[in-house]
């Protein structure tokens, strides 16, 4: 029977420090069997929202390692951006897939709040179907008066207490954790700086001010840009291009106009294929006639290797090094598990299961970053093909460059990191594990030098391209160190294989 599925949309109060970010999706993907789906970081707002989905077994241990190594790295005392906001991991829903039921996600929500609350000692609140207050169905409720506003609060206004954990805010502040219908969280820009008009045609668009149902919207200012930011919480009602049109009217209304709209995360496909019949007039559009349903319904999705020998920029090198620094640890962790339970190595028992436990982690952190280095070279690729006629244009575009540049050398880096220790353990499984794995100990060894070699490339590559340099030094020097751990480890490798099966050369 097939695994019942759960998609959870975590949204975190960091969108300008990427290695806190990269961090926190590792933690998340450090539980095996859950793939992190979308990353989408905002400098503005200061926050990124993470997509993953996973087996519902699996989605609370992910949810929790993401909050607790936001809570260790946010300081909401510090944080500034136009998001409101409550906490380092600010919200948490979880939301229903395939045959998984609403209860279920309710179930998560809470068992999730309950875990957050004892364990880290952060106020949890719940919201959307796992609210246990009808005052607390809307996340906006909640969030009323952001972290600042609760901090003065929590402890004295019986309204503010919270669901589970202690009636009081350390740094990490509060979480919303929470079970929801599938929603879609779209951008649109205006033509113009002036946030006002921005919050002026928020109001006439979200339901709350006598708007459009299922519509959520607010006025920031984004990049220089007035932005009216929306959450469409049933597009089946409410579809995307009725929003938009609407925003566009009040726009020309005030005088300016809709300069460009953003995706945040994912969306439906139904939704799209809405909008297209919407706008292109095509009534009777079926998702029949999209190519890639038919092609995807002839024929399984092309494998990891057929996309990398595909004549496009992603997947390139940066993701083929993390594919296979995820092989080298699925090695690590095959010869441990071969050890474990054998009589001659009884000593060594309580190690093997420690190193098949951390290499499943490292593993799944580095099939994460397969996608994640894809992702993140395409964003310098949308970077390079914005305007650059005026010099505004110019200056923005050089902006985003450079910011689209980092992430794509951090990401790498990240598969160094994990690389470097990945081909220690294999030294160490290679000493202490079953001989007759030691050239699958070896093999892992040289597939994780392989990737740290090919991800350090990557991260020289891309630091050279930065304007500013001295932003890419700590990260050189940090190669340098993991480099020179790798040269260790890679020795220590090859006496173990000269020494217990006479493999090195």
């Amino acid at each position: 029977m097939p695994a019942r599925l759960v998609e959870c949309i975590p949204n975190f109060s960091e969108g300008r420090r990427a290695e806190v970010v990269d961090a926190i999706q590792q933690a998340i993907a450090s539980v095996p069997g859950v793939h992190v789906l979308d990353r989408h970081s905002d400098p503005d707002h200061n926050r990124c929202v993470l997509t993953f989905a996973c087996s519902i077994d699996r989605a609370v241990p992910a949810a929790f390692a993401g909050i607790a190594k936001a809570a260790e790295l946010i300081d909401l005392d510090q944080h500034r951006g136009e998001h409101p906001r409550i906490g380092a991991a600010d919200v948490v829903p979880f939301v229903p897939l395939g045959d998984t039921t609403m209860d279920e996600c309710v179930t998560l929500a809470r068992e999730l709040g309950r875990r957050v609350g004892e364990e880290l000692g952060i106020p949890v609140y719940l919201y959307e179907d796992a609210a246990r207050r009808p005052d607390r169905r809307n996340l906006e409720d909640i969030r009323r008066g952001e972290y600042e506003g609760l901090k003065q609060s929590i402890a004295s206004d019986p309204d503010r207490e919270p669901d589970f954990g202690p009636r009081r805010l350390g740094p990490a502040g509060a979480t919303v954790i929470g079970a929801r219908k599938p929603l879609i969280a779209y951008n649109v820009y205006l033509t113009t700086g002036e946030v006002e008009v921005a919050k002026q045609i928020a109001r006439a668009v979200r339901q709350s001010s006598g708007g459009l149902r299922n519509v959520k919207a607010l006025g920031l200012l984004v990049e220089g840009r007035a932005q009216v930011s929306m959450n469409l919480t049933d597009h089946g009602q409410t579809p995307i291009h009725r929003a938009v049109e609407l925003i566009r009217r009040e726009a020309e209304h005030l005088g300016v106009a809709v300069h460009h709209s953003e995706l945040v995360g994912l969306a439906p496909q139904a939704a799209l294929v809405e909008a297209a019949r919407w706008y292109l007039q095509l009534d009777g559009l079926h998702p029949d006639q999209i190519l890639e349903n038919r092609l995807y319904a002839a024929a399984d999705a092309p494998s990891f290797l057929e996309r990398l020998a595909a004549a496009t920029p992603t997947p390139g090198g940066g993701s083929a090094a993390a594919y296979t620094g995820a092989m080298a640890a699925a090695l690590v962790g095959m010869v441990a598990r071969l050890t474990i339970g054998k009589r001659d190595y009884a000593d060594v028992q309580e190690r093997m299961a420690a190193i098949a436990e951390r290499a499943d982690q490292l593993r799944a952190a580095l099939e994460s970053s397969v996608d994640a280095d894809a992702k993140a070279f395409d964003g310098v690729l949308q970077a390079m093909r914005l305007p650059k006629q005026t010099p505004s244009e110019k200056e923005a575009r050089a902006v985003q460059l450079e910011r689209t540049t980092v992430q794509a050398a951090a990401v790498p880096l990240a598969v160094c990191r994990l690389a470097a220790e990945t081909l220690e353990l294999a030294a160490e499984v290679a000493w202490e594990g079953h001989r007759s794995a030691a050239s699958d100990a070896g093999s892992a060894g040289a597939l994780a030098r392989a990737a740290l070699n090919a991800a350090g490339l990557n991260v020289v590559v891309n630091v050279a391209t930065l304007q500013k340099r001295a932003t890419g030094q700590p990260w050189m020097d940090e190669l340098e160190q993991l480099r020179a751990r790798g040269a260790a480890a890679a020795e220590s490798l090859s006496a173990a294989l000269a020494e217990r099966a006479g493999l090195a050369g």
